[in-house]
């Protein structure tokens, strides 16, 4: 019979050992869970994805063991699971992290173990997001309504191109014709209301404009999201020849690093404040701020440089100013103007100040002198 506590001891053992110490699937640290029939060390999250997928799953702590299960884990585990499982996983293709969307996560696992995408077998037909080339419907919120109508949209790698169709006859030509150039694409379910919520952006003229689209299948939207990542991918080992996987990869596509609502006064900081959406955009040193979370072009950005060229964030008390409901201030200062903000909470003005005074204090790149020379402000 087995020894309960020799097996949980053993596996709290393997489970310290480097490989073993995050999550096989997300990174999250010291997991707690255990796949038997993969014998990888997963963490609670992921564990209910395998549970899902029929990979049977024990809690390290709370579960009994048996001896050969043991065995089998400690034969296994993570690091050499990985050499079968992720021999050959696209530079672009995207890892996810703890704190990502269940449908990244999901869609990671079943990728791996159960479609065996990254085995190393050449497949036919070959995984749509690999063929420089993918077409397909996915549901669009309307740019002046809440309506969601479904459009036909084209990826093409090869002319470094998104198109997409307002109506499903495509004699009269696209509606837009997106250059993959300033596209970026990130997962927003609860923001659109959908578990496959995608929010593409991209530059039109003098503004950024938002397409908030979804589709009925996980897999499918993760396809779309890798097939666009696949062409940024290609688009910037163009632009930049001389630059590696370790400095293009993380310009492919970004999540913001911080949204949400906050008042907004004017230029003479004696106007009425209005509620306004914030969208923070490190990657491009960007605040932009919205009327509501889906409107499809901004009523504003403000560029965020650093100390040593006359910009700066901090704290206040709003003074003057007419019709503010919330009483948590911050200054946001450029060599032509400062804005005031309110937070309606002290916890988000101090997630506001973090997220802000760490754009501010990284140093500005060629590219971001060249960002902030387009930038405009507006009311």
């Amino acid at each position: 019979m087995a020894n309960r506590e020799r097996n949980k001891k053993i596996l709290l053992e393997l489970v310290k050992q480097p490989g073993n110490s995050r999550c096989a699937d997300c990174g999250a640290h010291d997991p707690e869970w255990a796949s038997y029939k993969l014998g990888v060390f997963v963490c609670l999250n992921c564990s209910g994805i395998h549970r899902s997928l029929s990979s049977r799953v024990k809690s390290i702590k709370l579960d009994f063991w048996e001896d050969e299960l043991v065995e089998f884990m400690k034969s296994n585990g993570n690091e050499r699971v990985r050499e079968e499982y992720e021999k050959v996983v696209p530079a672009y293709y995207y890892r996810p992290q703890e704190n990502d969307s269940l449908i990244l996560r999901e869609q990671w696992i079943r990728a791996k173990y159960e479609r065996m995408e990254f085995s190393g077998e050449i497949k036919y037909p070959p995984v749509p997001y690999t063929t420089g080339f993918y077409e397909g419907f996915l549901w669009k919120k309307g740019k002046d309504n809440t309506q969601f109508l479904k459009r036909k949209f084209v990826l093409s790698e090869r002319e470094f191109t998104l198109i997409y169709y307002n109506k499903e006859n495509e004699s009269k030509g696209p509606k837009a014709v997106i250059a993959i150039k300033d596209l970026n694409a990130n997962f927003q379910p609860e923001k659109i209301g959908h578990p496959h919520g995608l929010q593409i952006t991209y530059q039109e003229a003098d503004h950024t404009r938002n397409l908030f689209v979804y589709h009925e299948s996980s897999e499918e939207i993760v396809a779309w999201y890798n097939a666009l990542r696949a062409a940024r991918y290609f688009y910037l080992k163009t632009a930049y020849p001389t630059g590696t996987d370790e400095e293009l990869i993380p310009k492919i596509t970004r999540d913001y690093l911080k949204e949400g609502y906050m008042e907004k006064t004017g230029p003479l900081q004696k106007e009425s404040f209005k509620k306004r959406w914030f969208v923070l955009d490190s990657q491009n040193r960007k605040l932009f701020y919205y009327k509501s979370p889906l409107d499809a072009e901004e009523l504003g950005v403000i560029f965020i440089g650093t100390e040593n060229k006359g910009y700066s964030v901090m704290d206040c008390v709003p003074k003057n100013a007419r019709g503010n409901k919330w009483d948590h201030g911050i200054v946001v200062g450029t060599p032509d103007r400062q804005f005031v903000f309110t937070c309606e909470q002290e916890r988000e003005q101090k997630e506001w100040l973090d997220a802000l005074r760490q754009v501010l204090s990284r140093p500005m790149s060629p590219q971001d002198f060249s960002i902030e020379a387009n930038s405009k402000y507006k009311r």
